[in-house]
């Protein structure tokens, strides 16, 4: 894949970086121009319109994703087991990435529901094909989006001995939904 200019890229991590810390209205084309030290003419050049802007965003979003499966997919562990292992918030540019991709869908912005559709319909297909069973599957999605969830709203305890703790109780549920063993 070829590299993307330079002046591209530091445009979409202005764009990423007001988005996620002021919001999306703050993300006008005159403050991702300031935001990236880059001339209003020079973002012009790569995005034209504001929109363009958030397609290249959502469409960053889908590459890393596309990343993240194959990651998944290749695991030791299985698709599942990672998917959840890695569903604690690290700030990586995934995680931001789809921080961005949350707050334009909240802002109605076009197309950034269906990228986040794609995404954790993808990212369900990997799992399902792990474990087999639609139900498991549909449980650990819904397991590892709610503690992503509860790690980017720093609602887990801030101990990581206390954190992996909270994982590996989920690890040892799906270990329980795999076996048929889960409580009824």
């Amino acid at each position: 894949m070829p590299r993307k200019p330079a002046a591209r890229e530091k445009l979409l991590c202005a764009f990423e970086h007001l988005v996620l810390t002021e919001g999306e209205r703050a993300a006008t084309l005159d403050a991702v121009a300031t935001q990236a030290g880059v001339s209003k003419g020079g973002l012009l050049y790569h995005f034209p319109h504001r929109q363009a802007l958030v397609d290249a965003a959502l469409a960053r979003c889908e590459e890393l994703a596309e990343e993240d499966l194959a990651r998944l997919t290749a695991s030791s562990r299985g698709a599942a087991r990672e998917f959840l292992t890695t569903s604690l918030y690290e700030d990586s540019p995934l995680d931001r990435s789809l921080g961005v991709a949350f707050r334009l869908v909240h802002a109605r912005e076009p197309g950034a529901r269906q990228t986040c559709e794609r995404v954790s319909s993808a990212w369900y297909r990997v799992v399902l094909a792990d474990v087999g069973d639609p139900v498991v599957a549909a449980a650990v999605q819904a397991m590892g989006d709610g503690l992503y969830q509860q790690a980017v709203m720093g609602l887990l305890p801030e101990d990581d001995t206390e954190k992996h703790a909270v994982l590996e109780h989920l690890l040892a549920a799906l270990d329980r939904l795999m076996e048929g063993d889960a409580p009824r």
